[in-house]
């Protein structure tokens, strides 16, 4: 496990659980039918988020698409077994999303959400890789905006959070057509824990 990793299997992965339990319930349903306004014509039977946390994004899924199975990957194991606790997926992996094993083309939709920006760049595209593998159909991302890579300072840490063009990387590297995209305001959504987010839905070219 690198650096990366461990940071967030440790305490500072503890004390983000605990705000992640503070978001408005109700501005994430928002957000979510935002996202996935453009597919509800097509809802997706079965979802993995790739980094869940504690569950909240499936919570708030599992409320928009009553019916759908939930599955999920979580580095912390605190988290993961909250997760665990609060969704009952259908499949689960403690873990890193690069050493997770699902079958390939198991579920309707993959996305992460504030996850790829935790991620080195020099892992992205093994990690964009398995997101994309593991879809049937869609792909949603949902992360930090920048034309060109920028590393930020993060709780008083060096390189652990990194913005950049994620969907450009993901049309340049993966067999997808763009399905919709927005920003996520953190002036109207900081509260539903998505702040000054831009997200990408893609579909794989049959």
């Amino acid at each position: 496990m690198n650096e990366q990793e461990m940071f967030w299997t440790n305490s500072f992965g503890d004390r983000y659980r605990q705000n992640n339990e503070k978001f408005d319930d109700d501005l994430q349903v928002k957000a979510w039918g935002k996202m996935l306004n453009s597919i509800m014509h097509d809802k997706p039977n079965t979802i993995l988020e790739c980094g869940s946390n504690i569950g909240r994004n499936l919570m708030t899924l599992k409320r928009l698409l009553p019916s759908v199975k939930v599955s999920l990957i979580e580095i912390n194991k605190e988290s993961f077994n909250l997760a665990v606790k609060n969704v009952s997926p259908e499949h689960s992996f403690n873990g890193t999303i690069l050493q997770s094993d699902f079958k390939n083309n198991s579920f309707d939709l993959t996305y992460t959400s504030g996850v790829l920006i935790h991620i080195p760049p020099y892992d992205l595209y093994k990690n964009m890789a398995k997101i994309y593998n593991y879809s049937d159909k869609y792909i949603l991302i949902a992360e930090y905006f920048a034309r060109d890579m920028e590393s930020k300072i993060y709780h008083g840490q060096i390189n652990k959070l990194f913005k950049m063009d994620f969907g450009g990387f993901f049309m340049d590297n993966f067999s997808v057509n763009i399905v919709d995209y927005g920003f996520l305001w953190g002036r109207e959504y900081d509260a539903g824990g998505f702040d000054d987010i831009t997200w990408w839905l893609f579909k794989k070219k049959n």
